[in-house]
C-alpha cells in the first residue's frame, strides 16, 4: 500500500487506439446523409399484363411457325440420300430438293446447320423413310448410320459393262473397279489371270455400303467366289479335266446358248468332251463376243472370221476367260451332269429354245438344215 497523498489525483492513461471511445457517437452519426427511400413496389396494371401476354404469345406463335414444321411435317416417300466425299451443304441441300422439295430441304439443311456438323464428314447414303419429319432427317445426316445397299450382278457380258454397271450403284469410277479387278497380285489370290477376272463374279446378290472401295468391293465377291468354290466343287471341276476358272468359262457359254436348265448340263459336257478330242468349241456366243454386238440373232460367215481370242471358229480350247458373269446354277448342272457322247448342238426348227444334239456331223448337217430353213422362212436374218 502507497503512502503517495497525490494518487487519487492521477487521470487514467486511454490506449490511444481506444481513443474513439472517447468521440460522441450521437453527433458523429448526425452527421451522416439520410438512406434514399425504398420505392414502392410497382404495381402491375392491367394494360402492363395484357401487353406482356401479347408479347409472350407473339413469341411462341413464331416459335411454332418455325418448329412445327421440322417435327410434324413427313416425307410422302422414301430416298435415299448421298453425300459424296468433300460435299458442301450446298450438295446436301440440292440432294434433298430433288427428292423432298425445297421447302422440306431448306428446314433440313437449317438444321443441319444448327447441329455444327459438316457434311463433308458425313460421306455416305443415308436412307430417308416415309413420313420422316426435317427434324429427324437432320439428325439422321448428321449422325445416322449409312443404308447398306444390295447390289445384284446378274450376267453381265464384259468387264467395262459390268465396272459401268457397279460404278452408277456405287461411289467409285468404272476405270477405278477395273483397275483392281485385273490386278494380278489380286486374282492371284483365287488362282486367275487378268483374263480371266469375270469368272470372280458369281451372279448373286451382294450388301455393301455406297462408300464401299473398289478393292473393298472385290473382297467381298471373292469371299463368295471362295466359299462357292468348296473342296467338293473342285474335285467335280478336276474330275472332269479343268479348273474352276476353266468350268466357268465353259458355263458362260453355256448360259449364252440356252435358258433351258433342262439341257445347259447336256451343253456343257458337249463343249467338255470337245476340248478333250482337241476340237475347236465353234461356239455361236463366242463369236457374237468377239464381234461385240450382242443383238446379232443370227452368225453368219462374215462373223466367223472375226479376229479374236475368243473366236471359237477360229482357235481351239477356250476362249481367254468367261464371257459373262458366272451362274452358280450353271455350274452346278454341269459339274453334276450324266456323260453324254454328243458333239454338235444346233438349236431346234421349232425356236422353242431347246436344241437338237448328235454325236456324228452327218447327223449334225441334217438338223442344221431345217435350223436354216426355218429361219429363211421367217426373213430372220
Amino acid at each position: 500500500m502507497t503512502n503517495d497523498p497525490n494518487i487519487n489525483n492521477v487521470p487514467p492513461v486511454i490506449p490511444e487506439d481506444n481513443a474513439i471511445s472517447s468521440v460522441n457517437t450521437e453527433e458523429s452519426y448526425s452527421t451522416l446523409p439520410p438512406l434514399p427511400p425504398v420505392p414502392p413496389a410497382p404495381r402491375r396494371t392491367k394494360k402492363g399484363l395484357i401487353a406482356l401476354f401479347i408479347c409472350v404469345a407473339a413469341v411462341l406463335a413464331i416459335a411454332a411457325i418455325w418448329i412445327a414444321p421440322m417435327l410434324l411435317n413427313g416425307t410422302r416417300h422414301s430416298a435415299v440420300i448421298r453425300i459424296p466425299a468433300h460435299a458442301s451443304i450446298q450438295n446436301v441441300t440440292d440432294s434433298l430438293s430433288k427428292y423432298f422439295g425445297e421447302s422440306y430441304a431448306n428446314k433440313t439443311v437449317s438444321l443441319i446447320k444448327l447441329s455444327g456438323v459438316s457434311p463433308d464428314s458425313r460421306h455416305g447414303a443415308y436412307n430417308i423413310p416415309v413420313g420422316t419429319t426435317p427434324a429427324r432427317a437432320a439428325r439422321r445426316l448428321t449422325h445416322g448410320a449409312q443404308q447398306p445397299m444390295n447390289i445384284t450382278v446378274n450376267g453381265q457380258r464384259t468387264l467395262p459393262q459390268l465396272a459401268a454397271y457397279l460404278s452408277e450403284r456405287l461411289d467409285f469410277s468404272a476405270d477405278s473397279l477395273i483397275k483392281a479387278a485385273t490386278d494380278p497380285a489380286l486374282l492371284a489370290q483365287y488362282d486367275l489371270t487378268p483374263e480371266q477376272s469375270m469368272a470372280l463374279f458369281l451372279n448373286d446378290t451382294y450388301e455393301v455400303y455406297w462408300t464401299v472401295s473398289p478393292r473393298e468391293l472385290l473382297d467381298k465377291i471373292g469371299a463368295n467366289y471362295r466359299r462357292f468354290w468348296n473342296d467338293k466343287r473342285r474335285a467335280k471341276a478336276s474330275n472332269l479335266g479343268l479348273s474352276p476358272a476353266e468350268i466357268m468359262t465353259v458355263c458362260s457359254i453355256v448360259d449364252e446358248e440356252s435358258n433351258k436348265a433342262d439341257e445347259k448340263g447336256t451343253i456343257g459336257r458337249l463343249y467338255i468332251n470337245r476340248l478333250h478330242k482337241g476340237m475347236k468349241l465353234q461356239a455361236d456366243p463366242t463369236v457374237r463376243y468377239a464381234t461385240g454386238d450382242f443383238t446379232i440373232r443370227r452368225i453368219q460367215g462374215v462373223h466367223l472370221k472375226t479376229p479374236s481370242p475368243y473366236n471359237t471358229y477360229l482357235n481351239k480350247g477356250l476362249p481367254p476367260g468367261p464371257i459373262r458373269t458366272g451362274s452358280a446354277k450353271t455350274i452346278d448342272l454341269v459339274l453334276d451332269a450324266a456323260p453324254t457322247d454328243a458333239l454338235y448342238m444346233c438349236a431346234r426348227s421349232d425356236f422353242s429354245g431347246y436344241h437338237d444334239f448328235a454325236s456324228t456331223y452327218s447327223e449334225h448337217q441334217e438338223n442344221a438344215r431345217q435350223y436354216h430353213k426355218a429361219l429363211n422362212a421367217r426373213g430372220i436374218k
